[in-house]
Order: structure tokens, then sequence, then C-alpha cells
């Protein structure tokens, strides 16, 4: 899709010369061959990620979580770093860019050299124990997941977002599940999951990022989980301008001042290549 001339010029004009802090979705992943939930391509498909609470009771739903996301993570795992990425990272590192507050656990912001990155929803590459808060390598679990289920399919099967799978249910039954090697507690990706509340640390690490922005920038996502989109009522509140990168409509489209309709790795590097030229200039 060509980037409109006009929007682009735009968003430079609103961003130039302010401190940005920048919030990222799913939108910013999909070129590293990560896929979204909501993108044009995705949000039509019906989805029913496990939620917190069917997590945590029910062992069968625990085991349907693993089994998908053994054959899942080795794909996300490889996945790096695209083009939208390192532009902001660049922003970073000539000080424009103040830090990401990413919905995305994909860890794909501090692998192209972002720094000040708080993970809204936390890290799909680590484990938490639920029971001793024991955090663990996801890297290491998956040894163990194939350890405990030797020739586990490991078939061609269609990718989901955040290192799931599509598996048929039959194949799950027999899949086994390890516990925590500390207490035998339950083990959990270490992310938000559906129904589940982002810790209020966390949070107050992301509205601290926020207080320092002159500027919110919104690079791939919907804004349709309300964990993102109140930084861009807030902004709207305090008066702070808010950019947008994004492909089709979003839920703050009416707080948003310029919005250009592209993909991230085709307008992120352009404009960090803009902002950096004028603010070497002064």
């Amino acid at each position: 899709m060509p980037v409109s001339s006009d929007s682009f010029s735009a968003l430079v004009d609103l961003l130039r010369g302010r401190r940005i802090v920048v919030l990222s979705g799913a939108g910013c992943s999909t070129e590293s061959g990560i896929p979204d939930y909501r993108g044009p391509k995705t949000r039509h498909k019906a989805r029913n990620p496990v939620r917190f609470r069917a997590f945590c009771t029910d062992a069968s739903a625990r085991q349907r979580y693993w089994a998908r996301s053994a054959i899942g993570w080795p794909r996300f795992r490889v996945a790096e770093p695209n083009h939208g990425h390192r532009a902001l990272a660049a922003l970073e590192a000539v000080g424009q860019v103040a830090g990401v507050i990413t919905q995305n656990v994909d860890g794909l912001h501090q692998d192209a050299g972002s720094r000040s990155v708080v993970e809204l929803h936390g890290a799909l590459y680590e484990v938490a124990c639920l029971d001793c808060g024991r955090i663990t390598s996801r890297q290491r679990l998956q040894e163990q997941l194939l350890m405990l289920n030797p020739g586990w399919q490991q078939a061609d099967v269609a990718l989901a977002p955040d290192g799931d799978a599509e598996v048929d249910d039959a194949q799950i039954r027999s899949f086994r599940v390890p516990s925590c090697g500390r207490c035998g507690g339950v083990l959990k990706p270490n992310v938000v999951f559906f129904g589940e509340n982002v810790p209020a640390p966390r949070v107050a690490d992301a509205w601290a990022l926020f207080d320092a922005a002159e500027a919110l920038l919104v690079v791939g996502s919907s804004l349709t989980v309300y964990s993102g989109y109140r930084f861009v009522r807030r902004a709207a509140e305090r008066g702070i301008p808010v950019g947008m990168v994004n492909l089709g409509a979003t839920r703050g489209d009416a707080d948003v001042a310029v919005r250009v309709e592209a993909r991230c790795g085709t307008v992120l590097p352009s404009l960090a290549g803009r902002l950096t030229v004028l603010r070497q200039a002064g």
C-alpha cells in the first residue's frame, strides 16, 4: 500500500522536536512473521484463546495450551526484529524516543536495541510458577515438553498469535505437561491472559514512562484492548498529540491527530530518518 506523502509529512511535523513515547501492538511484529489477532487479514477469524481462569482451574485447558505452544514456540522463538523495530531503537538512541510501551510479548523491541521498554502484557520467553513465583526460561520448558512427549507432532500446522498453533484437539489428549521443578506447582507463560489484570507495578512503570511524553506514537495497534487504549485516552485528556501508524481502523481514531495508513516496517524507517535529520539540523 503506497504511503500518503501528505499524511507522512503531517506526522513528521507532529513529532519533530517533541519527546516521543511509543505504544506498540501486534502490527509492529507481523512483518517479523508473528500473526496478529485483529489485523486486516486476521480480525475475521474466530479465535478463542485460553482465558486466565480456565488455565488456572482446568488441567485440560493447560494441556491444550502447552501442547499447541510446543509446536508454535520454535517458530515464534526464531522471529527477528524488522525494520520498524530497528527504526524505533534508532530514534531512542538519538534521544527522540523516550521509550516503548508494548502490548507485544515477543521481546523484539529489545532484540532490535530498544532499552526503555515496558512489556505491558509480559514476556512469552519466560515461564512463571503460579504457586512459588519462580521465573524460568521458556526454551528450557520446551526441552522438557519434548522430552515428556517424544515424537510429538511437528507437522506444518498454522502458526497463531503469541506462539500458539492450530492443532486438532484429538491429538492433545495424551500430551504430558511438566510441573514446577522447585515446588511442583502449575506453570504458566509469563504473559497476561485474557481475563487477567496487568500487574499493578507494570502499569505504574508504563504510566511513569508515559509521563515523559510530549507526543504519543501508536504503531501497529487496533487499541481494542483497554490496557493499551487508556494511554491514548490519557493523552487526549492532557492535550498530548497522538500520531498513529496502522493498517485498518482503531478504537482510538477519534483521538488521533495524524494517522498514516501503512505498514510499520514501511513508514517507521523513513520517519526515523527524517526526524533524525531535523534533530541534527536543530
